[in-house]
């Protein structure tokens, strides 16, 4: 059994898996996600500043649910998440399409593709031959 403080409020628990806080401020925290999705939706060019205090959110949490790409902007307007390749302003997560693909190219290409097995020249015997042993 692994027992840990919450990093948020302090209490102890039975910590299992994932972030390190406990059931009912995890709980809190999704019940705010909804929130501010639900805010965004509703709201497609605010910027993440406006969510922050209309739903009563740390603007750093909106910004990490943004690079985990579990929130989406409705269009540049209010995004202000650049991409971390180029610098394009993207609508969520880390990098833009563009980065994306260059990275999994880039990944595909380092792996060694299996050559295909040559056959093996086989050397002929004459049967007629006598061998001797030593």
């Amino acid at each position: 059994m692994n027992v840990e403080n919450c990093r948020k409020c302090g209490r102890i628990y039975n910590y299992i898996s994932g972030q390190h806080i406990c059931p009912q401020c995890k709980q809190a925290l999704e019940e705010d996600f909804a929130k501010a999705k639900e805010f965004i939706r509703s709201n497609p060019n605010c910027s993440v500043a406006a969510v922050a205090e209309a739903c009563e959110i740390e603007v750093g949490q909106i910004r990490q649910w943004l690079r985990e790409e579990r929130l989406v902007f409705g269009s540049l307007e209010g995004s202000d998440l650049t991409c971390e390749g180029c610098g394009a302003k993207i609508l969520s997560g880390r990098f833009c399409e563009k980065c994306k693909s260059n990275v999994a190219k880039g990944l595909g290409d380092s792996i060694a593709k299996p050559e295909t097995p040559k056959p093996e020249s086989k050397k002929q015997v004459d049967g007629n031959k006598m061998r001797f042993l030593k």
